[in-house]
């Protein structure tokens, strides 16, 4: 009799440890929701349970079930007010998620120059140890998820969401706190950062097996090679991204293309690709997608041709801007210091392009034209709201001009207004005209807020 009293008492045990509601790494403590809007959230209990949710900011109660497999979902409304709040759910014992604040949502993925933290790399990070001390804030929350490389998609991840201090703000994406630093600075927003990114990957392995799918990347199988995880098609999405899909988000920060420099062509289907699953996946419309081109440097190939197709692809996505980094001055660094300006920069984008704040030009000039006048080539660019172009040098180095025979020469340019003209004496008929178009040349053009040119090219020449 006693035993078998152990045994009931066991069972009932078990079966109330079982009934607790779990929650993915994504939900915890101190987490960010995406304010003023519905968002999505879910866990995991016993199959065909009862859920019941509720929010501290309005009371309200939310009901669902488990499914089979003991998988539940539940939308619900956010406030504008930043909170903190508390979130409640119960499956007959509660669970509850406490400092839960309510601002903008921000994805930050890539490879290494968007992992990069304030400890650096090769390199310190420029006004790091000034913008760690002061980083104490209970206004922007952070989560990194661990680096995790799977065949098959992942159903949760690790991580905790953290408060900004000099302890958590040190080990995460330097370029990635920075925006969120001056976007709440400007709006007076709570911001949530969402860092996923892994040095050295390749975007093939940030797409699903479905984007992939027509393409020339073979789709992972058990027994593949795993030495390099963040090159196997669809690894990373699988096991980083596929965890927080459908989390609520305001949108993208991307700053990868480095280890894909010599494939442009390839990169320019898998990036229009990628951004068009994202975002399906997702189900919140065509939200904003903001990205890094890549900077110079002593690449094996030219990677002007990779950086081309990050700069054309603005005209072709929805919704998307580029920020322009040829002034990082690291030729022989692969992780520039310059990882504030970076991610002002692209909380510039955010300012102006989602937030709607008026008075600024937030994007750097772009080629539009050219026409030939005898030996002279007369180069126009869309100004992107600034007043004007000029040089930082007094004699501009980074063009070259070619005629019918392709060969490429340095060219003399000079700077009228806001068109540049360009020519050069061993080149009478000029056919084609090119700007800082290798691997290292840095931008010596900018608008009157500094921000740079792009590298850029009149052809379409294979070379």
């Amino acid at each position: 009799m006693y035993f078998l009293l152990i045994l009931l008492f066991s069972g009932f045990f078990i079966s109330t440890l079982q009934a607790r509601i779990k929650m993915p790494g994504i939900f915890s403590d101190n987490m960010m929701l995406q304010r003023d809007t519905i968002v999505k959230i879910w866990g995991w209990s016993n199959a065909s349970r009862d859920i019941m949710l509720s929010t501290s900011w309005n009371q309200k109660k939310y009901s669902s079930r488990a499914d089979f497999s003991g998988r539940w979902e539940l939308k619900i409304a956010t406030p504008k007010e930043p909170g903190p709040f508390s979130i409640t759910i119960s499956d007959g014992e509660p669970v509850i998620i406490k400092n839960v604040l309510i601002g903008e949502v921000w994805i930050c993925s890539g490879q290494s120059n968007m992992e990069m933290s304030f400890s650096g790399v090769a390199g310190p990070v420029d006004g790091a140890l000034d913008a760690v001390v002061k980083s104490k804030s209970n206004k922007i929350r952070l989560f990194t998820l661990k680096h995790v490389a799977k065949i098959i998609p992942q159903e949760d991840c690790e991580g905790i969401w953290v408060e900004a201090t000099p302890e958590s703000v040190y080990n995460f994406s330097a370029a990635g706190y920075f925006f969120g630093r001056l976007v709440n600075d400007v709006t007076g927003l709570p911001v949530g950062l969402i860092h996923t990114s892994w040095g050295g990957s390749k975007i093939e392995a940030w797409m699903s097996p479905a984007s992939l799918e027509g393409t020339n990347k073979p789709l992972p199988v058990e027994g593949v090679d795993m030495k390099m995880p963040m090159w196997v098609p669809a690894a990373l999405y699988n096991g980083m991204i596929n965890p927080i899909i459908g989390y609520g988000i305001r949108g993208v920060l991307w700053y990868q293309g480095e280890s894909n420099q010599d494939e442009p062509n390839e990169y320019a289907l898998l990036f229009k690709r990628m951004i068009k699953d994202w975002r399906e996946l997702w189900d919140q419309g065509e939200f904003p997608f903001y990205y890094v081109q890549i900077a110079p440097f002593r690449y094996g190939g030219n990677s002007a041709f990779l950086r081309e197709v990050q700069l054309k692809a603005e005209d072709s996505i929805p919704n998307i801007a580029m920020v322009v980094n040829m002034d990082a001055n690291s030729p022989d660094n692969i992780h520039p210091s310059s990882k504030k300006q970076v991610g002002e920069r692209l909380a510039c984008l955010a300012l102006s392009k989602t937030y709607g704040i008026k008075g600024f030009p937030c994007s750097s000039p772009v080629y539009r034209s050219m026409k030939t006048r005898g030996s002279n080539v007369e180069l126009e660019f869309d100004l992107k709201g600034s007043f004007g172009i000029f040089a930082n040098v007094s004699q501009i180095k980074g063009f070259k001009i070619a005629g019918q025979d392709k060969r490429f020469h340095d060219a003399f340019a000079y700077i009228s207004g806001n068109r540049i003209f360009v020519s050069s004496p061993q080149v009478e008929i000029p056919v084609a005209v090119r700007f800082a178009f290798d691997n290292t040349s840095a931008s010596e053009i900018f608008n009157m807020e500094g921000l740079p040119v792009s590298s850029f090219r009149t052809d379409n020449w294979e070379k």
